[in-house]
């Protein structure tokens, strides 16, 4: 049996999530600025907690040592999630596809909007997962790194795929195999998160913008250029430019990507490094081109046709949000069950349609035309195979990496 000592974060690793927090990703709920009624109420607390010592070794064996399931005799989930990440029915309240599982099956779901971001929801799990006890939660969804530790420190419990039929024949190519869970023994993805280059057309005088290479050396976009302040988005998008590959690069290739963005930074090329804040400056054209997230760019394109993304040749970053069942879970079996559910090409066209954001599941186009054909057309929300075949993960990376890398980027944006 392996043990595993937990991870303290490093200063520079602190910085960055506090850095995702103020301005990032984890700044706005699911559905982006656009139809966010206000940024989600943060508890810096949580990154505190993740740094304190005296959390025991967690063991790591086939999976997380699990509570007798309770599945077959209470016919109940406790489903956390992130707020506007479920479809709601037009009174405003209900949950169409979830109330759909629960005539079914009849298992009651008890669904909470309780992740405003991946830091703070650690720290409210951490403690019970730590002393192994249940976290009152047999399904959650976290994004990929936070997914990633969380299985590394034997905090989640191995899939049984014999309750995810429609997960294993469903899931897209592009999400079966993260390096951080080989085979998808231990989570399955609620969405994909998309990186892409996004340009305001009457800003670049019509012009295409579809490259890394056109945002750092075009002197025609010089000072009307953004990237993101998240590290694995920006530098990821560099690698892939470099002809990189941003699933096994070197520290090497990191600080060639680095140096790269940082002549754009000292030739005033870059204007500046961005969270979600990028949208109202790309919409009023003061900003003509950038790194993007394709979930904003879908909302922005509804209220400005200016607005266009391009995937670049050389490739694109892909992150995901994905479900897991913690350690000593009560109702496994039957969070498994949701899981799979939700892999039904019906469901999985209903909730698309919902959150604007990739679909893991794979053949759901016909089901999704039926609610909006513009959307079943979106390569945003469903890629097809040339653009599926584009996407690439930002690997894995050690304590130590994190460190040494986003000190030097923290370093480059001035963060």
């Amino acid at each position: 049996m392996e043990q595993y000592e937990p991870e303290r974060l490093s200063a520079p690793q602190l910085a960055a999530m506090r850095r995702s927090l103020r301005d990032g990703r984890g700044a706005l709920t699911r559905r982006s600025l656009l139809r966010a009624s206000g940024t989600a109420a943060l508890a810096l607390g949580g990154l505190g907690a993740l740094s304190a010592c005296g959390i025991p070794p967690a063991k790591r064996e086939e999976g997380a040592a699990a509570s007798d399931d309770r599945s077959a005799a209470e016919r109940q989930i406790n489903f956390s999630n992130w707020t506007e990440y479920m479809d709601v029915g037009e009174d405003g309240k209900s949950r169409p596809t979830l109330d759909a599982f629960t005539k079914r099956t009849g298992i009651k779901v008890k669904y909470t909007e309780d992740i405003n971001d991946n830091v703070e929801f650690f720290g409210k799990i951490k403690p019970q997962l730590a002393a192994g006890q249940d976290t009152g939660r047999d399904l959650v969804i976290v994004t990929d790194w936070l997914a990633a530790r969380i299985i590394r420190l034997g905090w989640a419990q191995k899939l049984d795929h014999a309750n995810l039929p429609h997960a294993f024949a469903n899931l897209s190519a592009q999400f079966r195999t993260p390096d951080w869970d080989p085979g998808r023994a231990y989570s399955y993805p609620w969405t994909g998160i998309p990186t892409v280059i996004a340009y305001n057309e009457k800003a670049t005088g019509g012009r295409k913008v579809d490259s890394i290479t056109q945002l750092l050396d075009d002197p025609r976009l010089k000072g009307k250029v953004s990237f993101l302040s998240e590290m694995r988005d920006s530098v990821g998008m560099t690698l892939l430019d470099m002809g990189k590959d941003p699933g096994s690069f070197t520290d090497a290739d990191f600080d060639a990507a680095v140096g790269r963005m940082q002549k754009g930074v000292d030739t005033k090329q870059i204007r500046r490094f961005t969270g979600n804040d990028y949208t109202a400056d790309l919409s009023k054209g003061d900003i003509a081109a950038c790194v993007a997230w394709a979930g904003d760019i879908i909302q922005l394109q509804a209220d400005n046709p200016a607005i266009k993304f391009s995937i670049p040749s050389a490739g694109y970053i892909t992150s995901s949000d994905n479900m897991l069942v913690p350690a000593h879970a009560r109702h496994k079996t039957n969070a498994e069950k949701l899981m799979d559910y939700y892999y039904e090409l019906p469901v999985a066209a209903r909730l698309a349609a919902y959150i604007n954001y990739v679909c893991p599941v794979d053949g759901v186009a016909g089901e999704l035309a039926k609610i909006d054909e513009s959307m079943a057309s979106n390569t945003l929300i469903l890629p097809d195979k040339a653009m599926a075949a584009k996407s690439r993960s930002f690997r894995s990376l050690s304590s130590e990496e994190e460190t040494a890398y986003e000190e030097k980027f923290a370093e480059l944006i001035g963060a």
